[in-house]
């Protein structure tokens, strides 16, 4: 975002936090509180990731005093959050340094402040949850709170019942960055599982399952979908200690084909270029598209390959565009994407691309004839 609007002290502390946070920080609510100049800004919300949610925090700023650190207002739900009260933890010397020698020249103090506030949220909504008369909730506390980077957040509302939800990082014996060969990311990519546990009251016997959701970076989709993940089945009596080894195996076996399925896409390609010749382009590192240009006779039309995660499972969908016809909108003439031809995942390579030329050749016919239906209605 620009911040030519705000004074260039705050701009330099709102710079360095938005690319230096570990945290994907976003601001909104941009707003002033300037009496005399109300096209200064000096004050925004902050949202922060938290527990596979946000949380907002509105960061105020005076910019008629730009010597003063900024205040903070939390959330409506946080009105017992006091962060420098040793009640929550241990105050933070850093955060404690930050507040008491602001220099607002320093333009890291402000990623400071917030990383020190989020410390300290973490273990305020730990004692939060750990206050809760539900003897589940405490063994799975006592089950889980080894693992690094665990987040745990209390809920509740007028409209909805009292839960407490769990942010687990799945440990796994591998770096998924570094299976991929030219990895583009720049973070390490990784799978949390979300378990929200309904607090249960004296009256109810039995407890119900938690409810459970793979969650992970959204870099990771290229290569691997946890949407396509069947979670294992959660047995009665069972405690988190005994899900997460099985759920972590049953990980780490399907990214290792997700990391196989790329050769297997890439070979594929290969095979196209046989009968296609070399792409006009393609996905090098996860080889989930690439773009062929072909022709029936005269008439040239590109095919562009989009490759799902699951393949060869799954099929690749097919789009034909046009080189010579052009629609209303001055655009070239696309068809709807093809997935309807014919397709086996245990032919080999060699054998799908052919059969895909095949199905081509027949298809770019009834291709030219749209193009040039469409051309006629223009």
């Amino acid at each position: 975002m620009a911040f030519e609007a705000f004074p260039p002290l705050i701009a330099d502390q709102l710079h360095y936090l938005l690319n230096h946070s570990p945290d994907s920080i976003k601001i909104e609510n941009v707003r002033s509180g300037n009496r005399f100049n109300p096209r200064i800004l000096d004050r925004f919300t902050l949202v922060i990731p938290y527990c596979l949610d946000a949380i907002k925090w509105d960061v105020i700023y005076n910019s008629e005093y730009p010597a003063a650190p900024p205040d903070f207002i939390f959330g409506p739900d946080d009105e017992d959050f006091m962060p420098c009260s040793t009640t929550i933890a241990p105050v933070d010397s850093l955060l404690d340094k930050a507040l008491s020698e602001w220099n607002n020249q320093d333009s890291t103090l402000l990623l400071v402040l917030i990383q020190g506030l989020r410390d300290q949220y973490v273990a305020y909504q730990r004692k939060r949850v750990g206050q809760v008369d539900d003897d589940r909730v405490k063994f799975e506390i006592s089950t889980v709170l080894t693992r690094k980077g665990i987040e745990m957040q209390m809920t509740s509302g007028a409209d909805k019942p009292e839960e407490v939800k769990f942010a687990v990082p799945l440990v796994m014996d591998m770096s998924i960055n570094k299976l991929v060969v030219g990895c583009p990311w720049k973070n390490e990519q990784k799978i949390y599982l979300q378990v929200v546990y309904p607090i249960l009251r004296k009256y109810e016997s039995a407890p119900s399952s938690p409810r459970l959701k793979l969650v992970s970076s959204s870099d990771l989709k290229a290569l691997f979908s946890v949407e396509d993940v069947k979670l294992p089945p959660w047995m009665d009596g069972m405690c988190l200690a005994e899900y997460l080894p099985h759920l972590e195996e049953t990980l780490e076996r399907q990214i290792l084909e997700a990391v196989s399925a790329i050769v297997l896409r890439r070979s594929f390609v290969e095979a196209l270029a046989l009968f296609l010749g070399r792409p006009l382009e393609a996905d090098p590192t996860f080889c989930r598209k690439a773009s062929f240009l072909a022709a029936s006779g005269p008439f040239p039309f590109v095919v562009h390959f989009f490759f799902p995660t699951q393949f060869p499972k799954q099929q690749p969908a097919l789009m034909l565009q046009s080189c010579q016809h052009l629609n209303q909108l001055s655009e070239p003439v696309k068809l709807n994407l093809l997935t309807d031809y014919p397709w086996s995942p245990r032919w080999e390579v060699g054998r799908m691309a052919e059969r895909l030329c095949d199905f081509l050749t027949d298809e770019a016919v009834n291709f030219k004839k749209y193009c040039n239906e469409a051309l006629l209605q223009h």
